[in-house]
């Protein structure tokens, strides 16, 4: 019992049961402004952003702080690693091996996502006029805006990735490398004791953020859209335990085993909707994994903007269930070239204010074909696929690691079996 009341998996999901409890029955009470305006900013690089009512100010407090990490974290891994490692054809293999992998496995996503949405066709028999719609104006200006340089000058963690790519490789080159070893190896110790004094707030973020979700837009909202969900749902879930699954067995690893030892981040991403969240937390779990720290670093940030595969199903799924809504019969070659658009425009995702929904709109607006304005229907209910999304893309990245990781010879089974073991008691 001791054991329990010192586990933070169980305080997290404490957290989030009486979040959702909190928001049903007491909504006004979740709900409470405490502010008439958001407090918004900008430090260290990041966002950060404290909302106006109790509930998103408590996630807010959170997710914010964790963003403070991101960076740094990032800076350190990747530059403590290259210097390590020494060679740098080894660092452009891995980058260059990364990249093809996430266009590969973001492009099943896509076709899984077209191919059940075709199947399940959750879009028939929904009126429009019987969901709560919303403003979209916001998100359709937004997307006639997007351009690759904006996406790199609006993606800090893009930037940072390269800087450390560039430090790391001119400190690789100077003779006394061992002493900058020694002093990033002590920031990098500092950074992580930081961190996870932070991550014993995770009870409270997850607890504000189902509150949140649940006082704002309420379970009956999911009624007229539920067939969507549901159907979004449980293609997310065939593609972590079959492809994502699949693929960590091509190095006998089960995918079982890997969700059971990343489950704390998991629960952090499902209170809170956001994989910024569990970032710093789910890179420091793949390297006691066995993972090297240069794979580690270079895949996981990389994979944060180039490999979002629960983004990329959504997306996908959602394109598809408005041509159902608005009924458009869309031939194999429309089909194909949302499959296209969404190849290149989906890799934007975590760089654009609006996330997937600016992507949706500009996918939407280069088709031609189904009405931008079905945007709203999706609204209310994109908050709860949000969790969905964000799981899986985590899930994917670490997947992604691993895979590289083994490819590469840069893989200790003995750390995975240690640490797996360790998480299982």
């Amino acid at each position: 019992m001791k054991n329990l009341f010192t586990n933070l998996t169980f305080w997290v999901l404490t957290a989030i049961t009486l979040g959702i409890l909190l928001g049903h029955f007491f909504p006004e009470v979740a709900l409470y402004r405490i502010m008439e305006e958001p407090i918004k900013g900008h430090f260290m690089g990041q966002e950060l952003s404290l909302g106006v009512t109790v509930s998103e100010f408590l996630s807010g407090i959170f997710i914010s702080t964790v963003k403070l990490f991101i960076n740094p974290i990032i800076f350190l891994t990747i530059t403590l690693g290259i210097v390590s490692m020494g060679d740098l054809k080894k660092v452009g293999k891995v980058g260059a091996k990364a990249l093809i992998y996430f266009e590969v496995v973001t492009t099943f996503a896509l076709i899984i996502g077209v191919a059940l949405a075709q199947l399940l066709r959750p879009g028939d028999g929904v009126v429009t006029n019987q969901v709560k719609g919303g403003d979209i104006s916001k998100y359709t200006n937004s997307a006639t805006e997007f351009s690759w340089w904006t996406f790199f000058g609006d993606n800090v963690t893009l930037q940072v990735l390269v800087i450390a790519i560039v430090l790391g490789s001119f400190l690789s080159r100077y003779s006394g490398r061992e002493k900058i070893v020694t002093v990033l190896q002590k920031a990098s110790k500092y950074i992580f004791w930081g961190l996870h004094k932070v991550m014993l707030m995770a009870p409270i973020g997850a607890f504000g953020g189902m509150a949140f979700t649940i006082g704002k837009y309420g379970i009956h909202t999911l009624l007229p859209l539920g067939k969507l969900m549901i159907t979004v749902y449980m293609t997310m879930a065939c593609f972590i335990f079959g492809v994502l699954g699949l693929i960590l067995r091509s190095y006998k690893i089960s995918i079982w085993r890997f969700l059971k030892f990343i489950k704390e981040e998991l629960l952090i991403v499902l209170g809170t909707s956001s994989s910024e969240a569990a970032l710093p937390s789910i890179m420091e779990k793949l390297e006691r994994m066995g993972c090297s720290k240069p794979v580690v670093g270079l895949v996981v940030p990389a994979g944060y903007s180039f490999n979002l595969d629960g983004t990329t199903i959504y997306l996908s799924m959602a394109t598809i269930f408005l041509a159902q809504v608005f009924q458009v019969h869309l031939t194999w070659e429309q089909i194909l070239t949302i499959i296209g658009i969404l190849m290149v425009t989906s890799k934007g995702a975590a760089g654009v204010t609006g996330s997937g929904f600016v992507v949706l709109a500009s996918t939407l607006t280069a088709v031609k074909v189904i009405p931008v304005e079905g945007l709203a229907l999706l609204l209310g209910v994109d908050r709860f696929m949000s969790e969905a999304r964000a799981i899986t893309n985590i899930i994917g990245n670490g997947v992604a690691t691993i895979w590289i990781a083994n490819n590469e010879k840069e893989f200790d089974r003995e750390k995975m079996e240690l640490a797996m073991q360790s998480s299982e008691k």
